[in-house]
């Protein structure tokens, strides 16, 4: 059984353990002098979304060389009907991350720990959140993981940016070590199963009908990404049963009430207010994220109580479609969720995110699919 691996012992050793690869490369940008402090490798690395090898300092160079393959046992087939699948459900899997993936996330009290710092630090929670958003994206667009994809691509730079986080974390002395290593091996393998498996538990909770084979499809683009962004295969998921066994064990070991955690999902619900047109969509993050994450989770997170009676009588009801999808909630929400979604992708389409940062990106093919309107 894929349960009995993940013990407790198991994944306590790779609380300890970083990513030797990225954290030297890192290292190396230090000791050359290639870059003077932390803030400005962070600068570096996410002025341009599309990294461009000849352009960078050796380091950086050599290092997306070395991570740029993809493993051996990518399967073309199972990408692109990944890729098929986020072509179809690509709003629900927004709001599955905003309101389930993330949100779960902060509910791990050691690991959301690097998030707030980071937070802090570095930079901003929107602008964190919407770099979160556009990796979901540059993954699953057509073509994302194909050599030298934008998926591919934004893996290489997440890795590279966890490693720097590292060092300005540990740098800092504001870091606690019973929280284990910053950015662990057992906290980047939880992060993939917030991206894959828990994103399609949510759309599914969202109305998506997906099948087995779409699911499986789904996560085998997650574990190529697992790869590229350095989980040791130890850690790294073999199919979709043994993630959702992973998840369950994290949430056992980790999930309480944190007052970080808290804040971070304030930020988040914030953010989706901010980038949804008017006032319709006020208070519906925090009602999703309560039925995707279910009580006990939100009660950790302070998640304010879900009002359906107004989300459903308000965007429904204008849409003229309330009167036949109120007897049935379920219906209603998978509406709401697909609306919230698309106007969700629009807001952050339209939302600045800096002078040295390029605006949220999705392909035009992905916008026709999803009918979202945009730059």
């Amino acid at each position: 059984m894929h349960d009995t691996r993940w013990t407790d012992e198991f994944l306590e050793g790779f609380r300890h353990k970083g990513d030797p690869l990225a954290d030297e490369t890192v290292k190396n940008l230090f000791r050359q002098g290639q870059v003077e402090n932390a803030n400005a490798l962070m600068k570096q690395l996410i002025r341009n979304d599309q990294l461009v090898p000849d352009t960078l300092p050796t380091p950086l160079r050599e290092y997306l060389v070395r991570t740029e393959r993809l493993p051996s046992w990518a399967d073309p087939e199972l990408i692109r009907r990944g890729e098929a699948l986020f072509g179809r459900y690509g709003p629900q899997a927004v709001v599955s991350l905003f309101c389930g993936a993330l949100p779960a996330s902060y509910a791990a009290a050691k690991g959301v720990q690097v998030i707030h710092l980071t937070s802090r630090l570095a930079t901003n929670p929107f602008r964190r959140i919407m770099e979160t958003a556009q990796m979901l994206v540059d993954v699953l667009a057509p073509g994302g993981l194909e050599p030298g994809g934008t998926g591919i691509r934004s893996a290489q730079k997440v890795r590279l940016m966890h490693a720097a986080v590292r060092h300005l974390i540990l740098q800092s002395g504001e870091w606690n070590p019973e929280w284990g290593h910053p950015i662990n091996q057992e906290d980047l393998a939880g992060t993939l199963a917030d991206f894959s498996y828990a994103v399609v538990v949510g759309m599914e909770k969202l109305g998506c009908t997906l099948s087995t084979g779409e699911q499986d499809a789904y996560f085998h683009c997650w574990r190529v990404v697992g790869h590229v962004m350095g989980l040791d295969p130890a850690v790294l998921p073999t199919d979709m049963e043994d993630c959702a066994a992973l998840a369950q064990a994290i949430q056992r070991r980790h999930f309480r009430a944190s007052p970080e955690g808290q804040e971070l999902t304030r930020a988040l619900i914030q953010m989706a207010e901010h980038v949804t047109p008017g006032d319709l969509f006020d208070g519906l993050a925090a009602s999703l994220m309560r039925h995707i994450l279910g009580e006990e989770i939100a009660e950790m997170l302070k998640v304010p109580p879900a009002d359906w009676t107004r989300h459903l009588l308000g965007p429904l009801a204008l849409l003229g479609k309330a009167s036949d999808e109120l007897g049935d909630r379920s219906r209603a929400v998978a509406k709401l969720a697909e609306l919230f979604g698309r106007k969700l992708v629009e807001g952050m389409v339209w939302m600045n995110r800096g002078a040295e940062r390029p605006p949220f990106r999705i392909p035009h093919t992905l916008r026709e699919s999803w009918n979202v309107e945009g730059r």
